[in-house]
């Protein structure tokens, strides 16, 4: 999928975003956008999304930063991944409001 400028202004901007795994209910989590992806983390301290797995397809809803209001809504596939150093501290630094512990960091790929 092509990035819209519309798009990555609002994951930009946005601090939480509503992923639905295939199958499954909507879950607003926390997320990161970074080199063009979407990375939420998830288990231990962090949100649980049932569903998600590697290779999954998600319904990915953003909300605007400026109304709150519906945005857009894309399909996403789910890619486990073991971040590197400096994408566990982005993570890290990312989350203002507590110290993150996860079980896994998925790559939402737009």
């Amino acid at each position: 999928m092509e990035i819209t400028r519309v798009l990555d202004n609002a994951l930009r901007k946005a601090a939480a975003v509503w992923v639905a795994p295939a199958g499954h209910d909507a879950r607003l989590v926390w997320a990161l956008w970074r080199d063009d992806t979407v990375l939420v983390a998830v288990g231990g301290s962090e949100q649980r999304v049932p569903g998600l797995s590697d290779g999954v397809t998600c319904t990915l809803t953003v909300r605007s930063p400026s109304t709150h209001s519906h945005l857009v809504t894309v399909s996403a596939t789910a890619r486990l991944i073991t971040p590197d150093d400096e994408t566990s501290t982005a993570l890290r630094t990312a989350r203002l409001n507590t110290t993150p512990v996860w079980d896994s960091v998925y790559r939402l790929e737009l």
